[in-house]
C-alpha cells in the first residue's frame, strides 16, 4: 500500500493562499464514528426507551439534591483533583483515593489510556463483540486494532493470548461485556493477565460490575491492586443513573494514575457532577433497590422472549442480546420497526457483529411489559 503523503508534503505542494481545508492526521476519516442508540422518535406521545442500558430507578435523589445544591457555585471552578468523589469511592471499596482517577465518562478515561500508552506501531486487542469505543480509541492514536473471536459470545483468554505479539501494548476486556452481557470469572481474568508480558496494559472496563451476582466474578480492583500493568475503569452511567453527567473513574498503578494526571483535563469533572457522585456512591440504598429490580426482571424477561420464540444470550447486566432465530421468517430489522411504530426504541447492534439481534435494556415493569407485548404481536403477526 502506497505511504500517505504528509502534511507538510501536501502544503509544499500546493500554492501559496491556495483554498484548502486543514486535513487531519492519516487514519482518522477511516474510523467509524460511534453511533449511539436512538433516544427520540418524530411526533408525540411518550417513548418507551430500552436502548442505552440506562437504570429505569433514574439518580438517587439524594444525587439530585446534592447536584442541584451546586448552582450557587457555577461561576467557580471545580476541585480539579475531584478528591471528595476520590475519596467516597476509596471508602466505599476500600482503596487508595490517591490511585483513582475521575473523568468524564470512563470513555475518556479509554481514550486517555490509548493517548498515553498507544502510538504507531502499536497494536490493541480486544474481543470479536467488544465495545466499539476501544476500536475508534487504538485507531485515534494510530495503533493497530486487532480483534479476538469470541466462544459463545464470550471474550476467549486463549484466543486473545494467541494475538499477543511483540507489538502488543494494551489489552481491552469489557467484564461484563456490552452488548453480549457475557462475563469472565476472576480465574479467567487472572490467567489472561499471567499470559501478558508485564509490559502490557491489562484495561479491565467493569462498567456493569454492580449488576454481577454471580460469586466467580470480581471487578478488578483488586488486581489493579496488586499488578502494575492493570487498570479498571468504572461508570456512573449505569446503576447510578447518571448518564447525563458522564462520570467516570478508574483505579490505576501509582505510575498510570500519575500518566493519566498529567494529560487530563486540569478541570475534567464538574462541581455538579462530583457533588452528585459523592452522594450517588453513599446513597447504597438506592443501589441496593436497582439491584433487586435488575435481578427480579432480567431472568424473567429472558424467559418471556425464549417463550415467544427468541433466543437471549444469558447476561450478568442490565440487558439482554435478543436474537431472531433464522427458522423464525422475523428478521431484527423488521421488529425494530415494528417497535419503532409503537413508540419502543431497542439498540440494534449490527455494528458489533450482531446482524439478527436487538439489545434490549431492563426497564420498568410497565417499559418491560410494553417491549415484550409488542414483540409478541409481531411474532404473532401473518
Amino acid at each position: 500500500m502506497a505511504a500517505q503523503p504528509t502534511a507538510a508534503k501536501l502544503r509544499a505542494a500546493s500554492p501559496a493562499g491556495a483554498g484548502r481545508a486543514p486535513a487531519p492526521r492519516p487514519g482518522i476519516l477511516d474510523i467509524a464514528a460511534y453511533v449511539p442508540g436512538k433516544s427520540a422518535l418524530p411526533g408525540t406521545g411518550p417513548i418507551v426507551k430500552l436502548s442505552s442500558n440506562e437504570t429505569p430507578l433514574g439518580p438517587s435523589p439524594k444525587a439530585l439534591e446534592a447536584f442541584h445544591g451546586e448552582a450557587p457555585k457555577l461561576a467557580r471552578y471545580p476541585d480539579g483533583s475531584a478528591r471528595l468523589l476520590r475519596e467516597a469511592l476509596a471508602a466505599q471499596h476500600n482503596l487508595d483515593a490517591a490511585r483513582i482517577v475521575c473523568g468524564t465518562g470512563s470513555d475518556e478515561l479509554l481514550n486517555l489510556l490509548a493517548v498515553a500508552y498507544l502510538g504507531p506501531g502499536d497494536e490493541a486487542i480486544y474481543s470479536e463483540h467488544g465495545f466499539l469505543v476501544y476500536k475508534i480509541a487504538i485507531l485515534a492514536r494510530g495503533a493497530t486494532p486487532v480483534v479476538a473471536p469470541e466462544t459463545n459470545h464470550t471474550a476467549d483468554v486463549d484466543a486473545i493470548l494467541a494475538r499477543v505479539t511483540p507489538a502488543t501494548r494494551m489489552v481491552f476486556l469489557a467484564n461484563p461485556n456490552n452488548p453480549t452481557g457475557t462475563y469472565l470469572p476472576i480465574s479467567e481474568v487472572q490467567r489472561l493477565h499471567a499470559g501478558l508480558p508485564s509490559d502490557v496494559m491489562l484495561v479491565l472496563d467493569a462498567a456493569y460490575a454492580e449488576y454481577v451476582l454471580a460469586d466467580d466474578y470480581e471487578a478488578g480492583a483488586a488486581f489493579a491492586s496488586a499488578h502494575e500493568n492493570v487498570v479498571m475503569t468504572r461508570t456512573f452511567s449505569k446503576i447510578y443513573g447518571l448518564a447525563s453527567l458522564r462520570l467516570g473513574w478508574a483505579y490505576c498503578p501509582n505510575a498510570i494514575a500519575d500518566t493519566l494526571n498529567r494529560i487530563r483535563g486540569p478541570f475534567n469533572v464538574t462541581g455538579p457532577s462530583i457533588a452528585a457522585g459523592v452522594a450517588a456512591v453513599q446513597d447504597r440504598g438506592h443501589v441496593e433497590a436497582a439491584i433487586a429490580h435488575n435481578e427480579a426482571w432480567l431472568g424473567r424477561t429472558a424467559e418471556e422472549l425464549e417463550r415467544l420464540g427468541l433466543a437471549t444470550t444469558p447476561s450478568a447486566a442490565n440487558f439482554l442480546l435478543v436474537h431472531f432465530p433464522d427458522t423464525s421468517g422475523r428478521t431484527a430489522l423488521e421488529a425494530d420497526e415494528f417497535l419503532l411504530q409503537r413508540r419502543i426504541i431497542l439498540r440494534r447492534v449490527e455494528a458489533y457483529g450482531f446482524p439478527n439481534a436487538l439489545r434490549m435494556t431492563i426497564g420498568t415493569e410497565e417499559e418491560n411489559a410494553a417491549a415484550l407485548d409488542a414483540l409478541r404481536g409481531f411474532m404473532s403477526a401473518s
